[in-house]
């Protein structure tokens, strides 16, 4: 692997890391009024296309991180709308 490799990586996981907080906070304290639905509903939708579009290249950093991500904000959003 090269660095461009790593580089991607490091940025999928940061990026992806992110979105663990909030969805630990939305699980246990069962609120999320604050959660934009609608931002949550493009996210999820870009996430996932974000993931076809790095299989449909064979990029790995593209398709680990959009996959984590992807379940990580589908999980805020299912949660946005069983607690709404």
């Amino acid at each position: 692997m090269n660095y461009t490799i790593y580089l991607g990586l490091t940025a999928g996981f940061l990026t992806t890391i992110a979105f663990l907080p909030q969805v630990v906070k939305s699980w246990k304290s069962k609120q999320t009024k604050d959660i934009s639905l609608l931002m949550f509903s493009f996210s999820v939708s870009g996430f996932f296309l974000w993931l076809v579009y790095g299989i449909l290249i064979r990029n790995l950093p593209l398709i680990i991180a959009n996959l984590l991500t992807f379940i990580f904000a589908a999980s805020i959003l299912v949660l946005k709308i069983k607690y709404k």
